[in-house]
């Protein structure tokens, strides 16, 4: 997979070693008073600022949105300007609607702050920086930024891009954009990322610069949450092409391929590691910060070189340009087989909705429609690839069976998924209920114990309580079998505590056994939902659910082993493992959801959807479209989910109800 992180870097030192003219002032986030415009730089006179007023009450009263402006001489704790315009936002409880334009006249920087779940997006947030702010600025007509600002805005929630005039739009100008560009360029896309071909050192975090120690924190964090971004994608569409090569070549012609993807899978599991310790409670010390978002870059540049270093060994062993019409006949034969599975999958889906409550089938709701989509675009690849063998040009027919054969794989993977987690359920209903029967008869034992401190009695009544409370999620037609599983095995583990007394060794290993045996399992379902969900929308997931899920997987593998010798730390391991899988479809979810403005679903079969499914599926990855990162809770693609320096917001103001959303975007820069 292509890396963005050299230019990101090399952008943040120019920022960081910037001279300017002369003696500056360094202003911390700031208080905003009752007027839009706040001027501690003292670039305005009192006709000026009266001119920015106005427009931007103007800009309140014809729409639902509110903007401040501040000018000051240079941003300062932090020192980064979207970071510095976020801190203030967030210090000021401003609320989805309301929009924050930061400019450090000194320093050269800008940033507009808005919240990830407004009205604006951030791709029309970026068209307002780029081609109306940022030309004001450069000429530093400080009032004429503010009411292209206001422009800009007005344009955004009238349906336009946000951009400059005569750029506007409807129909959403994220999703324009993808489909223009993807129709005039998919071909150099694919070229550059499906036949991976980096280039030696290309990868992220494989550049350094003798300045990178100047690299505001904030920075390098986000190059860190990028670069496992950019890893994993890159290991996760290498195992898939391993699969491919294993099915047509075998284990033995493979084998050098596979060592190469385990050592890049090491290498990332230990930075998902350090990253899981970056984003726990515990605090770190800024020193442990800095080193461990170091130690991540590095340790995905070992990843990707171990990856680049096979590379074209891969491409002599498939050789899809000297074969190219047997490979497309296979996959034309795969992709009519997944074809003719999707009816199945919809009637599956269709029938776990009529048993299941929808919050337990959250994962898998769109997937035969996700299918649809891979499946279209894999068809518009295969008939361009014909095409293109016809003309006698392998190498272009090579690219479209490999975007192809990616996207089957991918539909197919969501075709499995639904019968995966039907099996999890049934499999959880199972479980519940021979839980409830070994409960009740604890509960019939226990009512016998002596009871001095009343231990027994309350544990009893926890028993009855979370099996009443059970019996519901067991029973019609809106089941959720895992959540009554959690709540009765906790009941197990407190009745547990007074059983022991009367259970000898040979019964409490076995009721041990049973009891990390059940943790296992919920915890392998739903880690194995989260890797499913994940794989399948990886392009608009970002490192935070990613760092969750290798989390939950490497948790899983310790209760696994120790599942035999040690029971009660196995069945720890096993409940973290759950909780953080949990954890990571909520965040893969919610990066979905701002993905485009889309809400991930309803892109099945035909015209621009197909294309979209592809790039929400890293078939299509944005290395052409902007690179950089930005919060998971921000619209775009791929490795544009950077994270680092995004802020909840809550609170309200007058007029506004504020909170839920994230201020987080990678946007702004110098003008």
């Amino acid at each position: 997979m292509l890396a963005r992180g050299a230019a990101a870097l090399t952008a943040a030192v120019a920022l960081v070693l910037v001279a300017v003219a002369g003696p500056a002032s360094a202003t911390e986030p700031v208080s905003l008073g009752s007027s839009f415009v706040l001027d501690d730089a003292g670039v305005l006179s009192s006709s000026d600022t009266a001119e920015a007023e106005a427009r931007l009450e103007q800009l309140s009263d014809e729409t639902d949105v509110d903007m401040w402006v501040v000018f000051v001489d240079e941003f300062t704790d932090p020192s980064d300007a979207a970071g510095w315009a976020n801190a203030t936002a967030d210090q000021n409880n401003l609320g989805p609607n309301q929009y924050l334009l930061a400019v450090a006249t000194e320093g050269r920087a800008y940033y507009l702050s808005g919240d990830s779940s407004g009205p604006v997006t951030e791709d029309q947030l970026i068209a307002i920086e780029q081609e109306r702010i940022q030309p004001a600025l450069r000429q530093d007509d400080w009032v004429g930024a503010v009411d292209a600002a206001a422009d800009g805005l007005e344009d955004a929630v009238g349906g336009g891009t946000g951009g400059a005039a005569g750029d506007s739009g409807g129909g959403g100008g994220f999703l324009t954009t993808i489909l223009v560009i993807a129709a005039i360029a998919v071909a150099v896309i694919l070229i550059v990322v499906l036949v991976r071909r980096r280039k030696k050192g290309g990868a992220t975090g494989t550049t350094s610069s003798p300045a990178a120690e100047q690299i505001p924190t904030e920075e390098l964090a986000r190059q860190a949450a990028s670069a496992l971004v950019d890893t994993d994608d890159a290991v996760k569409t290498s195992v898939q092409e391993l699969g491919f090569a294993k099915a047509q070549f075998g284990d033995t012609a493979t084998a050098g391929f596979e060592e190469a993807i385990a050592l890049a899978t090491n290498r990332l599991d230990e930075a998902f590691s350090l990253k899981q310790q970056l984003d726990d409670a515990t605090p770190d010390a800024p020193a442990d910060t800095r080193a461990w978002n170091s130690r991540i870059i590095a340790l995905c540049a070992e990843a990707n070189e171990a990856l680049d270093a096979k590379a074209a060994e891969f491409d002599e062993l498939r050789k899809l340009e000297q074969n190219a019409p047997e490979a497309l006949a296979r996959v034309q034969q795969a992709r009519a087989a997944a074809a003719a599975a999707i009816e199945a999958s919809d009637a599956r889906l269709a029938e776990l909705g009529g048993s299941y409550a929808p919050e337990a089938l959250a994962t898998i709701v769109d997937n035969p429609d996700q299918a649809r989509a891979r499946l279209a675009f894999a068809e518009t690849q295969l008939t361009e690839a014909q095409t293109a063998i016809g003309a006698g040009d392998g190498g272009a027919a090579a690219v479209g069976i490999r975007a192809a054969e990616e996207a089957v794989g991918q539909a197919v993977l969501l075709e499995d998924a639904v019968d995966k987690l039907a099996a999890d359920l049934a499999e959880g209903e199972r479980s519940a209920a021979a839980l409830v029967t070994e409960l009740e008869a604890d509960i019939a034992v226990a009512g016998a114990l002596p009871d001095s401190d009343g231990q027994v009695a309350a544990a009893v009544a926890a028993a009855r309580s979370q099996i009443d409370a059970a019996r519901p999620h067991l029973a019609g037609t809106a089941k959720r079998p895992l959540i009554a599983l959690q709540g009765l095995q906790a009941a197990d583990d407190r009745i547990d505590a007074v059983m022991k007394s009367v259970r000898d060794a040979q019964a409490q290993a076995e009721h041990a056994r049973q009891a990390v045996g059940r943790a296992i399992m919920q915890a392998q379902s739903q880690v194995s939902a989260a890797e499913d969900y994940i794989t399948a929308r990886r392009g608009a997931v970002g490192a935070d659910a990613r760092t969750r899920l290798a989390e939950a997987g490497a948790s899983l593998v310790r209760a696994q082993q120790l599942q035999q010798d040690d029971p009660q730390q196995a069945l720890q391991h096993a409940q973290r493992a759950e909780q953080l899988a949990g954890h990571a479809i909520q965040l893969a979810q919610n990066d979905v959801g701002a993905f485009g403005g889309t809400g991930g679903g309803g892109m099945g079969g035909g015209g621009g959807g197909d294309m979209l499914g592809a790039v929400l599926g890293g078939v299509l990855i944005n290395s052409m479209l902007g690179g950089g990162g930005s919060s998971r809770s921000s619209g775009g693609l791929g490795g544009m989910f950077g994270g680092g320096g995004g802020s909840s917001r809550g609170g309200m103001r007058p007029g506004s109800f504020g909170g839920g959303g994230t201020r987080a975007r990678r946007g702004g820069g110098r003008f």
